[in-house]
């Protein structure tokens, strides 16, 4: 009988471990997405958005590449859709660039 009282204790430990573990997991992920938000927008002026001709306003784009409807919200790069007014960008790190904005490596999202 004391048999089965510990293999049922030991259940139980690796039922509360995995829930623990889990759990940890899921809170340890919570800051990366807080932060995107907070991440500091990219200027106009910054020596790479030069490079790239980003703009913060999609239409007011005057690179002949740019075509009507490309935004940084629908490129590739882009890493957060659902980001709103800004949100975060691979050629941009440690920023965020405005969803409505565009640069000339802007790629579209594929489906």
């Amino acid at each position: 009988m004391s048999q089965e009282k510990d293999v049922e204790a030991r259940r139980r430990f690796l039922k509360v471990a995995a829930g623990t573990a889990a759990a940890a997991a899921v809170v340890g992920g919570l800051p990366r997405f807080a932060r995107a938000a907070d991440l500091p927008h990219v200027a106009e002026s910054d020596p790479t958005a030069k490079a790239l001709d980003y703009v913060e306003d999609a239409t007011k784009s005057k690179n002949p590449k740019h075509k009507a409807g490309d935004v940084c919200a629908n490129c590739q790069f882009y890493t957060d859709a659902n980001a709103k007014p800004y949100g975060p960008c691979q050629l941009f790190p440690g920023k965020s660039v405005n969803a409505k904005g565009w640069c000339v490596s802007h790629t579209a999202r594929k489906a």
